[in-house]
């Protein structure tokens, strides 16, 4: 038994796909099945069900699973307390963060590293909040930058910054010419989402809730993969969005839509925060990417929180 073996294991549970988890560990998929199914004989059980389409964890293997977790991490913990005993600032830092901060916060953030920290490179994992959230509880990464809420017991949260949101429609549109509008000015528009799974679709729902889901005469909403696609979906007069208030330097120069912002004071918005594990040692590398956000100063509509205490989740 390994410890490559159990993070071929826990990869396998967390994708539900051989293919899948042997792309997430950067291996062929036939070297990932051998090394499990070498597992599964060392054990003597059956940790996966196989299907044609899908791959479920037995209940033997759920128990194996949550035990190759603990180990992990706690294999991921030696290595950080023996580079933290060196110096906290030198070695990787494994950061994650979701689709709709990455593009427009990660590119700013590497350059303030190289001054805070340089020789402490970042190791980006781009993700929804849950899949983040579920790597950084099983070691699999130091930190991650989410939005709240974040339910989730053992994770410290440091607050960065509240971001407004701003409406995107297109530029034929009458709401257009406005200086500001309402969400009850989009409640009779295609409102265009997200898909599931992303916190930002949650966010812009629970805004327009009493527009999108109670109200009989409001359009439905129709679903993009991102936001660079949902704007080109805005562009085609196909519905209105709402986007964060940083994405907008990167959109508001497309002749085909109009940003539009919303009237005070009910102006929807997001907390942006850096969340770690309770137990990770290197502290002040987390401080670091704090520091390295706080060096930001073009994040367009957001107020910077980096001065607030860090709490629980």
């Amino acid at each position: 038994m390994t410890l490559t073996e159990l993070k071929y294991v826990l990869a396998v549970a967390q994708e539900h796909h051989f293919g899948r988890a042997a792309e997430s560990c950067s291996v062929s998929q036939p070297s990932l099945s051998v090394a499990v199914r070498k597992l599964e004989e060392e054990l003597g059980v059956k940790i996966f069900e196989r299907k044609s389409s899908d791959v479920t964890v037995t209940p033997i293997g759920k128990l194996i699973v949550e035990r190759a977790q603990r180990v992990l991490e706690d294999a991921a913990l030696l290595r950080v307390c023996a580079q933290q005993g060196k110096d906290p600032l030198r070695g990787e830092l494994r950061l994650g963060t979701i689709c709709t901060i990455a593009p427009y916060l990660i590119p700013d953030l590497v350059s303030s590293m190289h001054k805070v920290a340089a020789d402490m490179p970042l190791i980006l994992t781009e993700g929804l909040t849950a899949n983040l959230l579920e790597q950084l509880k099983s070691g699999q990464l130091d930190a991650a930058i989410v939005s709240l809420p974040i339910d989730q017991p053992g994770i410290m949260i440091q607050p960065l910054y509240d971001e407004e949101f701003v409406a995107v429609v297109p530029a034929n549109h009458p709401l257009a010419h406005r200086p500001a509008i309402s969400r009850q000015d989009v409640k009779n528009e295609p409102m265009l989402l997200l898909g599931s799974g992303h916190c930002f679709r949650d966010q812009v729902l629970d805004f327009c809730a009493d527009t999108l889901r109670s109200d009989p005469n409001a359009k439905k909403s129709v679903e993009g993969s991102s936001l660079q696609t949902i704007c080109y979906m805005v562009a085609q007069g196909l519905g209105v969005t709402i986007l964060p208030s940083s994405a907008v330097p990167f959109y508001d120069h497309t002749p085909l839509i109009r940003i539009v912002p919303f009237e005070r004071p009910n102006i929807p918005k997001r907390r942006v925060v850096l969340a770690w594990r309770k137990t990770f040692p290197r502290v002040p590398a987390v401080q670091a990417v704090q520091h390295g956000v706080e060096l930001i100063r073009n994040l367009h509509g957001c107020r910077m929180l980096t001065s607030l205490p860090a709490v629980p989740a």
